[in-house]
This record gives C-alpha cells, structure tokens and sequence, in this order.
C-alpha cells in the first residue's frame, strides 16, 4: 500500500531561505486537516528535539514520521566527518519516533556551487565532476549510509537535485552504479528530474530496484523555458514557480503512480511544493495538491 505524506518544505521551511514560516504546531495542524498521513522531520530544530515530545505532536494528529533530508558536502571530504555526525542525529531520532521504516535523505549542499546552481536544468557533460571527484562523492556517501545502517539500523536515500553536483539522468545513473544498493537508494524526485532533462515514468522504469522514497513535485515547463531562455539559476527558476502545483504541469504522476504499483512498491509518496515565503497559502496549496493525488487513485 503506497501512502501520502507532506513535508514542512511545503510551509516554507527550507533550509537556507529567510522569511515568515508557521510554527511546527501550526504546520502540523494543517498537514492533518489536509488529508495527510504522514511527514517528513523537517530542518533541524523545527519540531521538538526531544522524542516523547515528538512522539506525542504526531500522535496527536494521526501522524507518522517516515524519513528527514540531511544536508551533507559530499564534494568535500573535510567537511565528512561533521556531515556523518549531522546524519547520525538525525537518524537517531528518526529510528527513535518513526520506527525502523523510516529513512534518512542525503541532500548535497543546494545552490552553493555557482556554476551548477547557473545552469541548472541546462547541465551539459563538461559541468559535471572528474573522476577523482566521482569517487570521492560515491565513497563519501557509502561512508555515511554504512553508518547509519550500523548504528540505527535504518536505510539511506540520496536525493537528486537542481543546483547540486547530481542533478541530470545521467548523473544520478551513475551515482547508484558507484554507490552500495544494499544501504543506499534512491529519493527519486518527480520535478527534479524532470527539470534535470529526464522523463520521470522513465526514471521510475530506470531506477525502480533502488527506489525506497519518492517525493511528488510537479514541473511547469514554460517556466522551465523561460528559465532556460532568459539564463535565470536554480533559485531564480524555483522563486518563479517551476515546480507548481501536482497537476498544473506536465509531469505524468497517473503513470508514475501505475509504474510504482507495477513495481510493487510499498513506500511513501511525499508531497514538496516548495511553497516559499509570498508565493500563497500553504494550507491550501496541500488540500488542492491531496485532492489531485485522490482523483488519481491516491
């Protein structure tokens, strides 16, 4: 049986971006009374730190914890060791409130790089890493998801990214064939890979044995034109809206959804609007995208 869960990605709360963001109370409240099963941690520190009293926000609202990005810097090996400690934290409380379900999201640093945050969505192979740089990234985030296994038990995602050094088809192909399918998988990313250059059905049919989470994010493709066009980055193109509303785009989540019941996948699919401050309610932006989820059959 394939669940429904949002993330407080969805309410603004996003690493990195400044600006008015509803309590995890409030956050919370909404998700339940649109329609939601389950959600994501969030950053860090948004909702309580401590267990029992996480424990009992979700329990209130008929909630379940399932999984939490972490960001890390694979790209930089110095930065590992503080990176595997952030993940572990997380981890721990994941395994502690959700479960041994639940999943840990590796998310290299988003727009940080200059260069892949300009020309995201029109990545060319000469944007990409080196060899050397391949191995450290791949063997960075065995690293991590071999401790996490370890210590918590728990599984690990990678998630593919506009703006990040894994963003295109290719590049998140080759991620997984360098990387352990025993304890790392795959957070495929409906928009993401849509606006990375990919066809999204496709990449469920491509990467089906290593996909454990999947975030729905619809693409709207004349922004993406704009955005290719006009030359605007990653933010730029996310502030002006390119992954809209579930429905209001042109990815094909009827498809993705029979494609993932073909497969037998019994995992959560996870709302992300990316709804960021000035860009509308995310209350209701959370019921219109529930609703288009149940009108095709989830």
């Amino acid at each position: 049986m394939i669940r429904v869960a949002n993330a407080p990605c969805s309410w603004g709360v996003i690493e990195n971006v400044e600006g008015e963001r509803g309590g995890y109370a409030r956050v919370l409240d909404e998700m339940h009374e649109a329609g939601y099963a389950g959600t994501e941690l969030g950053d860090w520190g948004f909702m309580p730190t401590d267990p029992r009293a996480l424990r009992r926000e979700l329990d209130r609202r008929q909630l379940k914890l399932l999984a939490s990005w972490v960001t890390v810097h694979l790209h930089d090996p110095s930065r590992l060791g503080a990176d595997e400690t952030d993940v572990l934290r997380t981890a721990r409380q994941l395994a502690e409130v959700g479960g041994p379900d639940n999943l840990v999201v590796l998310g290299n640093d988003p727009y940080t790089d200059a260069l892949r945050t300009l020309m995201a969505g029109r990545i060319l192979p000469e944007h990409g890493m080196n060899e050397a740089q391949w191995r450290t990234f791949a063997d960075g985030a065995n690293r991590i998801a071999r401790t996490v296994k370890k210590e918590t038990g728990l599984r690990t995602v990678f998630h593919h990214h506009i703006g990040t050094w894994v963003e295109t088809p290719e590049e998140t192909a080759r991620f997984l064939s360098m990387t352990d399918p025993e304890v790392l998988g795959l957070c495929f990313d409906t928009g993401h890979y849509r606006f990375g250059g990919g066809d999204s059905v496709e990449g469920v049919r491509r990467h089906a044995d290593r996909i454990w989470h999947v975030h729905f994010k619809d693409h709207d493709p004349k922004v993406a034109t704009r955005s290719r066009r006009e030359g605007w980055n990653a933010v730029k193109a996310v502030e002006n809206g390119v992954f809209c509303e579930l429905g209001k785009g042109d990815v094909d989540f009827k498809g993705i959804a029979a494609e993932l019941g073909r497969r037998g996948y019994r995992g959560w699919i996870v709302v992300e609007q990316d709804v960021l401050p000035g860009m509308g309610s995310p209350k209701e932006s959370a019921r219109r995208n529930r609703e288009f989820l149940r009108n095709i059959g989830l």
